[in-house]
């Protein structure tokens, strides 16, 4: 028998401003949940395949909101598009329009201006490309003057992040002179780079990687039909859901064992919290098999920093201290996430430190939690998904603004409602 919550909303859920959750416990959970495709890969892909003439032979594509800023950027024949609040959509495509001959405009919302992109701006610049801000100096809306760009070497440091390095990547077989990139300092979401690379080999452009240095010579993408898996990111929530509830079984589909997605390692993640993963032919059963088998959770996340929110969220509600460093590319998110998490786990009544620079800690300490409890989202949609599965043990919250879910996972409340009773 599923689990009951009761929601009361809006019955718009466009124009739903607060989504209430009360939980009433049951004694297990069972659930076939579709999950959407990986936006990382679709947009690489669309980026690959449109660099490459040949978008109609994608599949799967991501139904989300950064993926759409990203397709109707190419598709459309505007010289000032607009991408919103997608992150990953301003990066790539700073660089594909950097390489694509034609004068552009690129912006995107008001957070979207406040978030950094000089890095990539002036490596490209140093590959030869004409870009100027259209206001404060490091920040979107850009002014690009598109041509092919000269390439060379050049250094980058491997602690900013990942999405400026792949966008240089994906233009570099079109360079006149190709691209040597030299990581310096740290190099964190090495995954992402891999995805990258990975998918270009796929498309026929060889590349060397030995952990510092990326090598592409200038070569051409050759035409091949993909489909873009499920998203590990996105199967995150379900494994905490599991993770809440001492008899919960979670089946979900199309998501593979050798994925080029480095959230794939969500499953050994979620393993000391009590969470087995078992794969099949149609994708993964998740189960929870036992409470919790650490007394405190050390963990580095430079490589998946997109799981930071949901780990800490459950961690604290199955009582785990934990130290969870290499986060500090999350203040550059759609929020500062830590920030974020600092806060509206205090209204939940967990007192969270940044003991250093993105190293986020909680020791165990408590404070009396608010009443009601309303966690805020800061138009961030892992914000909103990670803090919904608290309702199991808390037994209420309300998440502001849920419907910022639609940037990467759409029918998030529609697949919640396979186990859940909405209430008007």
């Amino acid at each position: 028998m599923p689990y009951f919550f009761c929601i009361f909303a809006s019955s718009n859920p466009i124009k739903m401003k607060q989504l209430c959750i009360n939980y009433k416990k049951c004694d297990s959970i069972e659930a076939d949940i579709c999950l959407p495709a990986s936006k990382s890969i679709a947009n690489r892909a669309l980026v690959v395949a449109s660099l490459g003439d040949f978008v109609e032979l994608l599949d799967n594509l991501s139904d989300c909101d950064d993926t759409h800023a990203v397709i109707n950027a190419l598709s459309s024949k505007t010289t000032t598009p607009n991408i919103g609040a997608a992150g990953t959509a301003m990066r790539f495509l700073t660089a594909y329009y950097a390489q694509k001959a034609g004068e552009w405009q690129l912006s995107g919302s008001e957070r979207m201006h406040q978030r950094p992109i000089g890095i990539l701006v002036e490596a490209l610049r140093l590959l030869g490309a004409d870009i100027t801000y259209m206001g404060k100096e490091g920040f979107p809306p850009l002014c690009i003057n598109g041509k092919r760009l000269q390439g060379g070497e050049i250094s980058l440091s491997g602690g900013v992040s990942s999405q400026y390095i792949s966008a240089l990547l994906m233009i570099a077989p079109l360079m006149q002179n190709g691209l040597v990139l030299h990581l310096t300092d740290k190099v964190v979401s090495i995954p992402y780079i891999r995805m990258t690379l990975s998918m270009m080999n796929y498309f026929g452009v060889k590349s060397t990687f030995d952990g510092r240095t990326i090598q592409i010579a200038p070569q051409l993408y050759q035409p091949a039909r993909f489909v873009v898996e499920n998203d590990w990111s996105a199967a995150s929530y379900w494994y905490a859901v599991v993770a809440l509830h001492p008899n919960a079984t979670i089946r979900l589909s199309y998501l593979l064992k050798d994925s080029w997605q480095g959230d794939a390692k969500v499953a050994s993640l979620f393993e000391p919290l009590g969470v087995k993963t078992t794969f099949n032919e149609k994708g993964i059963e998740i189960r929870r098999v036992s409470g919790p088998q650490l007394s405190y959770y050390d963990c580095d996340l430079s490589d998946q920093p997109d799981l930071a929110q949901t780990l800490v969220v459950v961690c604290l509600l199955l009582g785990v201290p934990f130290k969870f460093s290499g986060l500090s590319n999350l203040k550059i998110k759609e929020t500062d996430r830590i920030a974020a998490l600092v806060t509206e786990c205090r209204k939940m009544g967990f007192v969270l430190q940044e003991e250093a620079e993105g190293v986020l800690v909680w020791k165990g300490e408590k404070v009396s939690a608010v009443q009601p409890i309303c966690i805020d989202t800061y138009e961030d949609h892992r914000m909103a998904m990670a803090f919904a599965p608290a309702a199991l043990v808390l037994g209420r919250i309300c998440i502001n603004n849920p419907m910022v879910v639609t940037k990467s996972y759409p029918q998030f409340w529609e697949e919640f409602s396979k186990i859940i009773t909405f209430v008007e």
